[in-house]
């Protein structure tokens, strides 16, 4: 009898060791998936932060002093080819490059930081479309609103024809091999445009600008091809006024 009392609670109190070290183990596996999924959450929280403040970054890089790589080198290219970079297009940003950006962000009405940042890259029409699907939409957005810019800077108050004739003749220099072969190098170009150089191409263009620049984007063209416009009343340059005349809208003459 007391040999069957004894078994009996040896049994329960195995039962009761037992049940314990399951309710450890349980516990401690709960813990190793609480531990699993916070490392998980750990993990998707620093690649969301990546691609929200790094990868998105990459779309305007900052090109500064020291930089190196293919987007100093159309940094470069596109200086030089305005007149403001003297030096060997070798992809180093160094202090020629740096004092060739002051100088195009100097004239150009910018910050004039020596730092190719996102104001600076877009007004020398650089758009780096790494990693953005959505890029040539962007492009397309910015050329419409420089243009217009051009429009409204160089034109406002003339005929609706005469602004897009402005915008016209952009594009006949883009098409030019004499001329830059982009938009923003046709209007960037040292020299070529007054609103550049006296700071009205920051002015914010109104919808009339805007119409003008996406008539001529269309094909219109009331220019007939001109490569050149000036005011007749106001210009002194010999060599202007000996340009072919092709068309007169407005205070604009329009020549090739």
């Amino acid at each position: 009898m007391f040999k069957r009392n004894l078994d009996s609670k040896c049994k329960v109190q195995n039962d009761s060791i037992k049940s314990k070290n399951m309710r450890n183990r349980k516990i401690a596996i709960d813990k190793q998936k609480i531990i699993s999924i916070a490392m998980i959450l750990t993990v998707i929280s620093i690649f969301i932060s990546y691609n929200v403040f790094f990868r998105n970054n990459e779309v305007y890089a900052l090109s500064k002093y020291g930089s190196r790589g293919e987007e100093v080198r159309q940094i470069q290219t596109k200086l030089k080819r305005w007149g403001y970079y003297k030096g060997n297009v070798d992809g180093i940003f160094g202090s020629g490059t740096l004092e060739a950006v002051k100088w195009f962000q100097r004239k150009n009405g910018l910050q004039v930081d020596g730092i190719a940042g996102k104001r600076t890259l877009e007004a020398m029409g650089i758009f780096n479309s790494s990693g953005n699907s959505n890029s040539s939409n962007s492009t397309s957005s910015s050329d419409l609103n420089l243009l217009a810019r051009t429009v409204y800077s160089e034109a406002r108050g003339e005929p609706y024809a005469g602004q897009v004739a402005v915008a016209a003749v952009v594009l006949n220099r883009v098409k030019s091999s004499s001329f830059p072969n982009t938009i923003a190098g046709v209007i960037y170009q040292k020299g070529a445009f007054t609103a550049v150089s006296d700071g009205q191409i920051n002015l914010t263009p109104n919808q009339t600008a805007y119409n003008a620049a996406r008539d001529a984007l269309n094909g219109w063209d009331p220019s007939y091809g001109s490569i050149y416009y000036f005011n007749p009343s106001t210009a002194t340059n010999a060599w202007i006024w000996s340009r072919p005349h092709v068309v007169t809208i407005g205070k604009h003459r329009f020549c090739k």
